[in-house]
């Protein structure tokens, strides 16, 4: 195992280090490139901009990544499967279901937290990152889209969009596919607004299957910075409804 950089530990007054610094693939926890610091709104932000995420889990200090590649989802590349083009024309065609955005973001979140990521016994969403991210989406920048039949939300996710770079974060299902049927919306709603490209973080089986795939740091950090000076999405004033028109074409 190459020997790694030590770990940067940060204060309120400390910026991120280079991303360089990153710990690489050898390591024990690979793309890990600093520890410390608040997340405040203005951190978070910070953070994102250059590519920078938290992700940490009980009892741990506030961990920063930066992964190289990075796991990605060109919008255009989103593969709609027979089975999900299925559920969504079923979904577009049900009375009662609904894709909402910004209405419930603090139970997606929760809801999220309730589902731990593959691998993991526990979850990464604490009570540090529900504060942190109520916060980020009061400020405009944290965003949940969210799939309801009949009244009740039976799956969604959230995200972070800064400019036009949007950043994924987590989803959640109490029904078959209701995560997917909130990611194709959200597919759809990037690619009528502009937004080339989603951010997936971390390289998972599930993501692959569905069009995402790796590209170099220097690649993604590239696009968020340009993305970022976009003016943002339209993401309030939506009809609280679904419509056809946030989805790529299932038919």
């Amino acid at each position: 195992m190459a020997d790694q950089p030590p770990l940067h530990w940060l204060d309120l007054e400390m910026a991120f280090p280079p991303l360089a610094q990153a710990w690489g693939p050898d390591s024990p926890a690979p793309g890990l490139l600093a520890a410390g610091m608040d997340l405040s709104v203005p951190r978070l932000l910070q953070a994102y901009k250059r590519g920078i995420f938290p992700w940490f889990s009980h009892g741990e200090p506030v961990l920063w990544w930066s992964p190289d590649p990075r796991m990605v989802l060109h919008t255009e590349n989103f593969k709609l499967h027979p089975s999900l083009r299925k559920t969504l024309k079923k979904f577009l065609r049900q009375e009662g279901c609904e894709i909402r955005i910004n209405t419930a973001f603090d139970q997606v979140m929760n809801a999220c937290a309730m589902s731990a990521r593959p691998g993991q016994k526990g979850t990464w969403i604490v009570p540090p990152m529900l504060k942190a991210y109520h916060a980020l989406h009061k400020a405009g920048h944290a965003h949940s889209v969210e799939t309801w039949v009949n009244g009740q939300m039976v799956g969604g996710l959230y995200c972070v969009a800064v400019g036009r770079a949007v950043f994924g974060e987590s989803m959640f299902a109490r029904q078959t596919d209701a995560s997917k049927i909130a990611l194709s919306a959200l597919v759809g709603f990037c690619r009528a607004q502009g937004v080339a490209m989603i951010d997936c973080q971390q390289n998972t089986r599930h993501l692959a299957s569905l069009g995402a795939a790796e590209i170099g740091r220097d690649a993604f950090v590239a696009h968020i910075t340009q993305a970022q000076t976009q003016s943002p999405p339209a993401w309030e004033g939506l009809p609280l409804y679904w419509h056809q028109t946030f989805f790529p074409n299932p038919t």
